[in-house]
C-alpha cells in the first residue's frame, strides 16, 4: 500500500487538492514559515564536510565541461 505524503513540520497527511499543492512539502503557509525559521534560526544543518574541488565553483565547471 503507498502511504500519503505527511508534512514534515506537524506530520498531518497531505491534501491532493490543487490549492493545497502549492505549499508541497508542507500542509500550510504556517509550516512553511516555521520550517523556514528553523533553517534561518540554524536549527538545521548540512554536516557532511566538502572536499574542497566542491567548494570550488571553477573546478565543478570543468568536471562538467569534461564529463
Amino acid at each position: 500500500m503507498i502511504q500519503r505524503m505527511t508534512c514534515p513540520i506537524c506530520s498531518k497527511p497531505l491534501d491532493d487538492e490543487p490549492v493545497a499543492r502549492k505549499f508541497r512539502p508542507f500542509c500550510s503557509d504556517r509550516c512553511r514559515k516555521v520550517d523556514f525559521h528553523r533553517w534561518w534560526d540554524g536549527k538545521y544543518a548540512i554536516v557532511e564536510e566538502l572536499d574542497p574541488s566542491q567548494l570550488d565553483p571553477d573546478a565543478m565547471e570543468s568536471e562538467s565541461e569534461s564529463g
